[in-house]
């Protein structure tokens, strides 16, 4: 049986179904009636001359074949998006929607900026934030779901081209009444004989505290651990231990009555990257490349080192 190349409406048709594996849902995403979907999908694989799905009383199954026209189809849409948006950018950037993903340790602390200067600079811009896991960011970017990502750098994926903003150090949280409290130039060996609490398996930070711990011998404070920055320090303020908090973070989470104090590291004092992450196909690279460059510029009354590259 010869095939036909199949229609953009049959692919996102059949992407929908593939996603949801539902045929009622799959029609409220993208659009349409249930039937029409239906009608979609059949044609698909009447122009492919393979059945795609399994359809059975209750649920609706990929076959073999289905799953992997699924990726393609996938593919093919993202770079029909990427061509879209590639236009659009050409013709009106900073114009539409733009879908931001941030990781919850830069969030609190630098979006008031970047909010500020999208509000300022950009306001025919849509501004979406997505606050996630550097995992759940990256997979939402490589699916198209997201359009841009700031998070601590190298995201460590292919497919992905990285904007460097800023550098900023790590500075120890310590008990207030700490000995420790309001030193500067404390030496990293220092935290050997420290426990050290860290954030939850999946934040980024929590790997590069624990790079930072390897370092000099140091080791993570037992099994205790929080899952966000403010459940953190408290734990800190609660006598359980000390931790390091990414400078941007200080002014926030040490405020006069939280029971906490800090410490500076001598130099070079450990430090994180953090930049912008987008597809290396998208099509808004210069507008995403004049984003960084204008985030720079807004954030010079934080502490951080800007980085251009």
């Amino acid at each position: 049986m010869s095939t036909r190349t199949p229609t953009i409406a049959q692919l996102k048709a059949f992407a929908a179904v593939a996603d949801h594996l539902h045929f009622r849902d799959a029609a409220a995403v993208v659009g349409t009636s249930q039937p029409a979907l239906s009608s979609a999908v059949a044609a698909l694989e009447e122009a492919l001359g393979t059945q795609l799905v399994e359809r059975t009383t209750r649920r609706v199954l990929l076959t073999p074949a289905g799953e992997r026209v699924a990726r393609h189809a996938r593919r093919v849409l993202d770079a029909l998006d990427d061509l879209v948006d590639e236009a659009e950018s050409a013709r009106r950037p900073f114009t539409g929607p733009l879908h931001l993903g941030v990781i919850p340790t830069v969030a609190p602390y630098v979006l008031p900026t970047l909010l500020r200067l999208v509000r300022d600079e950009y306001r025919e811009l849509d501004l979406y934030v997505h606050e996630e896991q550097t995992h759940s960011l990256l997979d939402g970017l490589a699916a198209g779901r997201l359009d841009l990502l700031l998070l601590a750098l190298p995201a460590g994926v292919p497919g992905v081209d990285e904007i460097p903003v800023y550098d900023e150090d790590f500075t120890l949280v310590v008990p207030e009444g700490h000995p420790l409290a309001g030193c500067q130039g404390v030496p990293r060996a220092q935290l050997r004989d420290m426990d050290i609490l860290l954030l939850d398996e999946g934040h980024c930070l929590r790997d590069q505290a624990l790079d930072v711990c390897r370092e000099v011998g140091a080791a993570e404070a037992g099994a205790t651990r929080a899952a966000s920055l403010p459940t953190l320090v408290q734990l800190v303020a609660g006598g359980l231990g000390a931790t390091l908090l990414p400078e941007t973070a200080i002014g926030v989470e040490t405020r006069p009555g939280s029971r906490l104090a800090v410490a500076r590291f001598t130099d070079p004092a450990p430090y994180r990257r953090i930049g912008l992450v987008l597809r290396a196909s998208t099509g808004r690279a210069a507008e995403f490349s004049q984003l960084a460059e204008s985030l720079r510029q807004s954030i010079a009354d934080l502490p951080v080192r800007v980085v251009r590259g």
